[in-house]
């Protein structure tokens, strides 16, 4: 599992249909939370990632320190499904998505991930698992983690 995490100070994601877009999910401060799912994941995976993201201190205290995690800023995370963090484009100039999990294997995980989050007390907004999006953020810091398990 692979989590590409930016704080942002607002975030949003829309949902192409056609020549439109809907809003699909939309934050103020929180994280930004790319989400990519291989193979070999499963639910300790993903629990796991959901206890490390809602832990995390990357907000400023009143000594401007990354003290302060998400329930202490009353933050939200924007979840959004991506399975291009599994591309591998180390040979030619296409990308191979062979490490990214299937949908019959990632849309569950997804979904356990989005319920482990609202599970700890976190307000979860996201995207939409295989759908074409448009992601719009505002980064704050910036600050931006890669976290794998």
């Amino acid at each position: 599992m692979r989590v590409l995490l930016q704080r942002v100070s607002r975030a949003e994601v829309r949902i192409r249909d056609g020549g439109s877009a809907r809003l699909a999910g939309r934050i103020n401060r929180g994280f930004l939370l790319l989400v990519g799912f291989t193979h070999t994941d499963d639910s300790a995976r993903v629990l796991w990632m959901a206890e490390k993201v809602v832990g995390l201190r990357l907000f400023a205290d009143a000594e401007d320190k990354m003290n302060l995690a998400l329930a202490d800023v009353g933050g939200a995370v924007l979840v959004v499904s991506q399975f291009t963090l599994y591309g591998d484009a180390q040979k030619g100039r296409r990308p191979s998505f062979i490490d990214a999990a299937r949908p019959e294997t990632a849309i569950p995980l997804y979904e356990e991930f989005l319920a482990a989050l609202r599970g700890r007390g976190i307000t979860v907004a996201s995207g939409e698992f295989g759908a074409m999006m448009d992601v719009e953020l505002v980064n704050d810091g910036p600050v931006t983690l890669w976290l794998e398990r």
